[in-house]
């Protein structure tokens, strides 16, 4: 038996040595330790990823590639490559080589006897209906619907895991009673991303499902967008545009998904002070040139209009840099009032393209209004942006009177919210942006009104408490799942609201008619479905920065889930004003 043992090794030895593959003994150190991985846990509260899961490498694959396939848009004698190119042609080694072809075929079959479903961890009825609410009603607050190129529970099943719990993860978020099917969804959907960091080979499916866990889960929306733009350079498809404009409709699915991932990027980066990663190369600034192409819908049409949002807002971020204590020079003031009318145009060259949707109404075309809005609060805060607290300055006209627009920009998102039915009845589906865009008008208001008294700016008391409090009831009566960000919003409002009234009276102020304090109170004997899991769900990345100085404790901490502060109403949210105050 030792002597049939040791030729088989020999043999096995010799095949690993012809094919250029790691020694035999390499994976008596994979075993090792995988045993290893298994004993420890590496991300708190999540289970260990199934054996359906690709094993961890246990040392760097210096192996060489045996035959190379051909890219057309690339021959071995052309003068012009990427470096690295080079470097791979030299070599042979995998590890420096991208996979360009990954979009045409998924990295590895995905069998549903293996998933999460046919194993029992969520039922199939579960799962076939958070599969029909995301179909009608999630996917359609995604530009129409670009996220999902599926009609059907199996054929996501069939094509990528990853984008499976994705949609059960983000769908069990908005329905009530879906917690316990949440969490699960959760733990399975991070392991997956864990699992794809140092996956070799992608797929399309793959990015749009971190795409789709960015655009709702707060705590990791800013790691998810990061991760799905590199997975999405490595398939090329940054290079998808060019190809397609050339006539290549194999590449148009992937130029789409690009400018999907530019929007989402934006989301997470120019709204909370953090520069891009995708920048406004031809691809980006030759945007509409796309929508000529045969097979464009409605959907592409609603995602480009935020492209070309987002292309102003990052010359705004570009002229004024991040510097929240530089103090916008009066020469420089003419200069917001150009991307003032810049937006504008925007708004006018856009609303009128944009149809009713059948699954979300008129929010296509409503929504343009409240971008326009959110867009103009934070250019015109600029305008106030590096005045120091507590060191009265005579304001300029100029200068007075872009800070009066950012106040009704504020105010204007707040009325929209509460007085467009179709915006009011997204409030539960829409993306965090959203969110983002009524916690920060909320929140400016009540801070011009309360610390900068002193300058006289256009604000009306009366008419900011009576907003803020019909926001404070509208999110808590929305019908959401306990891990939605309304609730923990509306709460830490409320605080907010109470904690400004009491500071300028001297004395404790009667909760806002209507609104039930105690709706989402953090008592430690509340059921367990209530509570956000710090230790499970992750904290911002450099910890929780105060809205407001110490000096007025306007809001506690703990309203507000941990993992909300990696992209919402931070020092950061409002990236050019008021982070100083």
């Amino acid at each position: 038996m030792e002597e049939k043992a040791e030729a088989l090794s020999l043999a096995v030895s010799k095949i690993l040595g012809v094919l250029d593959l790691p020694a035999l003994e390499s994976f008596a150190a994979q075993l090792q330790y995988n045993k290893e991985i298994s004993q420890r846990v590496g991300f708190e509260n999540v289970e260990s990823p199934d054996t359906s899961r690709p094993a961890r490498t246990s040392g760097m694959a210096m192996t060489r590639e045996n035959s190379q396939e051909p890219d057309p848009d690339r021959t071995n004698d052309a003068l012009v490559t990427d470096p690295m190119g080079t470097l791979y042609e030299v070599t042979k080694l995998r590890n420096l080589r991208s996979y360009p072809y990954g979009h045409l075929h998924a990295p590895r079959p995905t069998s549903i006897e293996d998933d999460f479903i046919s194993k029992g961890v969520v039922s199939e009825a579960d799962a076939d209906e958070l599969f029909r609410a995301f179909s009608t009603s999630l996917n359609h607050y995604l530009w129409g619907g670009v996220a999902l190129a599926h009609d059907n529970l199996t054929s996501v099943r069939q094509s990528s895991s990853l984008l499976l719990a994705a949609i059960l993860t983000v769908t069990a978020l908005h329905i009530p009673g879906k917690e316990k099917v949440f969490d699960i969804c959760y733990k399975e959907f991070i392991a997956l991303v864990c699992d794809s960091m140092f996956e070799r080979y992608h797929s399309l499916d793959g990015v749009r499902a971190l795409c789709i866990g960015a655009f709702w889960l707060s705590d990791v929306s800013w790691k998810l967008s990061g991760h799905a733009v590199r997975i999405a350079t490595e398939l090329h498809l940054h290079q998808n545009y060019a190809r397609v404009m050339r006539g290549s409709r194999e590449h148009f699915e992937g130029a789409r998904l690009w400018y999907f991932l530019y929007v989402c990027d934006h989301h997470f980066s120019i709204a909370y002070g953090r520069p891009p990663v995708i920048q406004e190369d031809s691809t980006i600034t030759n945007h509409e040139k796309f929508l000529s192409l045969p097979g464009i819908s409605q959907a592409d049409f609603r995602l480009h209009s935020q492209v070309s949002i987002f292309i102003i807002l990052t010359r705004v971020y570009n002229t004024f840099g991040p510097d929240i204590h530089q103090m916008v020079a009066e020469e420089d003031l003419v200069r917001l009032r150009h991307f003032n009318v810049a937006l504008d145009t925007w708004r006018m060259k856009w609303e009128p393209q944009l149809a009713p949707n059948p699954y979300v109404a008129t929010y296509p075309s409503k929504g343009v209004s409240l971008h326009l809005h959110f867009a103009k609060l934070q250019v015109n805060s600029l305008a106030l942006r590096g005045i120091q607290q507590g060191v009265m300055l005579e304001l300029s006209l100029e200068r007075r009177e872009l800070a009066n627009f950012a106040i009704a920009c504020a105010t204007s998102i707040l009325q929209t919210v509460l007085d467009e039915p179709d915006i009011r009845n997204s409030v539960v589906g829409v993306p965090i942006y959203l969110h983002t865009m009524i916690t920060c008008s909320a929140v400016f208001l009540l801070k011009v009104q309360h610390r900068w008294k002193g300058y006289k700016l256009g604000t009306d008391s009366e008419l900011i408490r009576e907003l803020v409090t019909r926001i404070i009831r509208l999110l808590l009566d929305a019908r959401a799942g306990d891990r939605h960000l309304s609730c923990y919003i509306a709460t830490g409002l409320h605080k907010m609201l109470d904690r400004v009234n009491t500071w300028g009276t001297g004395e404790k102020q009667q909760p806002p008619p209507n609104v039930d304090v105690n709706h989402f109170s953090h008592d430690p004997n509340q059921s367990a479905g209530q509570v956000w899991d710090q230790n499970l769900y992750g904290g911002a990345d450099n910890g929780i920065m105060r809205m407001f100085d110490d000096s007025v404790p306007f809001y506690d901490e703990q309203f507000f889930p941990l993992g909300y502060f990696d992209v919402a109403p931070t020092a950061a949210l409002l990236p050019y004003a008021f982070r100083e105050l």
